[in-house]
């Protein structure tokens, strides 16, 4: 049989893993060393060359994308239907068990997966049905700690606790929402695994007719496993079977939501595997993965490898040191602008970010700048569900009878009012040709609604008249720190969801603070004689408005770095590398989630494929006050060989003073006096790069400020 075509477009180590005989595997495979490509062999492999049944194979990944691509590039390979093929998700695979074995596992056939929300829900009601005050155990939380304790495999009797504490409540809790489960038929997310996990322990002959059947077992993205999953490789592995295992520790980014990099030890440990490494990297330049690699070397107890290439050198990496965040974002979008300019597209374009909260300067500069752009796996700034609470708030000091805004925020944060006291306005309303705020108004006032309804409605009326009495007639960021700091939001998120979503929630309410302190309000805004308020929540509503480029069209991208993983673009920029937020300051002290923001950083260079920038800023400003941060330690982890710098628009020199900057070209120096004969006149605040590719910023009196190609500006000094 020919079989050529398996290994023809593999490299050594590839061909390695693909071909490796009977025994178990570990695939340390670095970042765009080809991952998928050897998971496809190997299975092809098997089946054509040591012709392995397809149906004694079992592959596992982490999403459902990459199974159906796994899928589909198998079936491609081999010319065969891959639909029965066990390729898939460990959520899906846990689901398929469970279907064929339900009984065994006390669920109906009939069982319902409830997905996170739908948990969320039912968790509120358990609680209310064991009168448990949710300012004491917050719902999310609660919520948090059931699945965290189902990942780890431990049920409500499990859990140790003392009689009256605060666990015990917890645990109280978990036993009566999983009582509701099993009566209603109803299986969570981690509900999945768990119940797998326990029908192949507790039932010895599904364990050996499982471990009978799946004797080749692939497993991708290891190092992303959690305490569940591993239990679950090691009960369908056995004693007999083989495992292919991929994995990358230096990519391990997600121990926020339980993945623990340490299952790849435990699997040397339990299983003695041969180590294979693939360090030849397919997507970026030598100069990206020298730095990438000295910046990884950083951290102990890695596993070790070097990623290298047989591509070009390429372009050094770009650290350009910005006064502050409005000059960072300027700069990134005239890196973009300049690439669409030669020949590249928006879509090869990726702004990488440690916070959400962050997105917010780079949507206002590219909406300026007319450049199509999509948040990559999020809402835009004005979409977020916690800008919009602040944002009905600000609409109601605003226009008291904005009822949209009134039914958003009457009962948020939670203050009592239900659906039924909402309607009996509503009906009011109607009734008398009110707004929602007057009905409530008359409502309260004429004892129209039962005396706890009343008292909770009138309260937020009251908080309402107290944030309009409250604000600065004309200081438009004093109204909306009024909203954040008064109306209690930043505490209800924290009460009532996972820490790291509540942490975002509050960074986003910050950034609301800075947009209003740098609102200019539109000349036509003024004109018309719109106040500022009125302006602000004008072209809030515009850019929300804004159709938010589709994934399928030509579009700069921005996410988050946790987002990046797995993605790859031409033109990369690391944005806002300061200690405190990348890494963030509450991972500075400890060495474990340093490790981890290291990691990040990693993946994050690790994307760029032709190109990478670099910046952050010297000051940002949160809640009114200006902070200061030093240059992420990150950054001093590449070496110096590696970097080019770019000096800032508002001083010479930069945070890394010993590291090359531009020279000055042609005699324009930073400062000239300049005139370009369609800007105008201008001075030089910044350059970049050396000879004919150098590139010269001018703040001119009337177009503002513009970066330009010295070769072909046509700049004339000015005395």
């Amino acid at each position: 049989m020919d079989v050529s075509h398996l290994l023809d477009e593999l490299n050594d180590a590839q061909r390695q893993a693909v071909t490796a005989e009977d025994g178990h595997l570990l695939v340390l495979a670095g970042a765009g060393s080809g991952k998928t490509r050897v998971l496809v062999h190997r299975i092809a492999w098997l089946i054509q060359v040591h012709h392995v049944s397809p149906m004694s194979l079992l592959a596992v990944t982490f999403t459902n994308k990459a199974a159906g691509e796994m899928r589909g590039r198998v079936g491609r390979l081999l010319d065969i239907r891959p639909d029965g093929l066990w390729i898939g998700t460990f959520h899906g695979i846990c689901h398929r068990l469970l279907r064929m074995h339900a009984a065994e596992v006390g669920l109906s056939d009939t069982f319902q997966i409830l997905d996170s929300e739908d948990q969320f829900r039912l968790v509120r009601r358990v609680m209310r049905e064991l009168e448990i005050d949710e300012s004491e155990h917050p719902p999310r939380q609660v919520q948090g700690f059931i699945n965290h304790h189902k990942d780890e495999g431990r049920r409500p009797g499990q859990i140790e606790h003392f009689d009256r504490s605060f666990q015990s409540r917890q645990v109280e809790i978990y036993q009566r929402y999983q009582d509701y489960c099993e009566r209603s038929g109803l299986v969570d997310f981690a509900e999945l695994l768990l119940r797998t996990v326990e029908l192949l322990r507790d039932h010895p002959e599904r364990r050996a007719h499982y471990q009978a059947r799946f004797g080749h077992i692939l497993i991708d993205e290891f190092q992303d496993t959690n305490t569940l999953q591993y239990a679950l490789v090691r009960l369908l592995a056995g004693d007999g079977n083989r495992l292919f295992v991929v994995g990358d520790d230096d990519q391990s980014i997600y121990g926020w939501r339980g993945a623990r990099v340490e299952n790849v030890a435990h699997y040397n440990r339990d299983f003695q595997p041969e180590m294979i490494r693939l360090e030849q990297n397919y997507r970026s330049t030598r100069t990206i993965l020298e730095a990438a690699n000295q910046v990884i070397n950083h951290n102990d107890d890695r596993m070790g490898k070097s990623l290298w290439t047989e591509g070009e050198q390429g372009e050094p990496i770009r650290l350009f040191s910005a006064y502050n965040a409005e000059e960072e974002a300027e700069f990134v979008i005239a890196r973009i602008q300049d690439w669409i300019v030669q020949g590249g597209r928006p879509s090869d374009g990726a702004v990488l970010y440690r916070s959400n909260a962050q997105s917010r300067l780079f949507e206002q500069a590219l909406l300026r700048e007319d450049i199509p752009y999509r948040v990559y796996g999020g809402l835009r700034f004005f979409e977020r569900a916690e800008i919009k609470d602040a944002m009905a708030y600000l609409r109601l000091m605003h226009n008291p009878h904005d009822d949209t805004a009134f039914e958003r925020v009457v009962n948020v944060p939670a203050r009592g009012i239900g659906e039924q006291t909402v309607n009996r306005i509503r009906e009011h309303a109607r009734a008398h040709g009110q707004s929602l705020g007057q009905a409530a108004t008359e409502m309260v006032a004429q004892g129209g609604l039962a005396a706890r309804a009343g008292s909770a409605v009138g309260g937020f009326l009251q908080l309402i008249d107290q944030l309009t009495t409250a604000r600065p007639e004309t200081d438009l960021a004093g109204a909306v720190r009024i909203v954040v700091k008064q109306t209690g939001l930043v505490a209800w998120y924290q009460k009532r969801e996972p820490a790291d979503r509540a942490e975002a929630r509050e960074e986003n309410l910050a950034e609301l603070v800075r947009a209003a302190e740098g609102f200019d309000q539109p000349f036509e805004d003024e004109q018309a004689g719109l106040s500022v308020m009125a302006s602000f929540l004008s072209q809030a509503a515009l850019e929300a408005g804004e159709h938010q480029a589709e994934r399928w069209e030509d579009c700069v991208q921005l996410m988050t770095l946790h987002s990046a993983k797995g993605l790859e673009f031409p033109l990369v920029f690391l944005a806002g590398m300061e200690e405190g937020l990348f890494p963030h300051q509450k991972s500075i002290e400890e060495p474990g989630r340093l490790a981890e923001e290291r990691r990040l950083c990693y993946v994050g260079m690790t994307r760029a494929m032709q190109r990478l920038y670099v910046t952050h800023a010297e000051s940002r400003q949160t809640y009114g006050q200006t902070n200061f941060s030093r240059p992420s330690r990150f950054l001093n982890e590449i070496p110096a060989e590696l970097i080019e710098s770019i000096r800032s628009s508002f001083r010479v020199g930069s945070a890394h003073s010993d590291r090359p900057v531009a020279e000055d070209a042609g005699g324009f120096g930073l400062g000239a006096a300049v005139r370009h004969s369609r800007f105008g006149f201008g001075t030089v605040v910044s350059l970049e790069g050396q000879g004919p590719n150098a590139r010269i910023q001018v703040n001119f009196e009337q177009a503002g400020s513009k970066w330009l190609v010295l070769a072909y500006a046509n700049l004339e000094l000015v005395a």
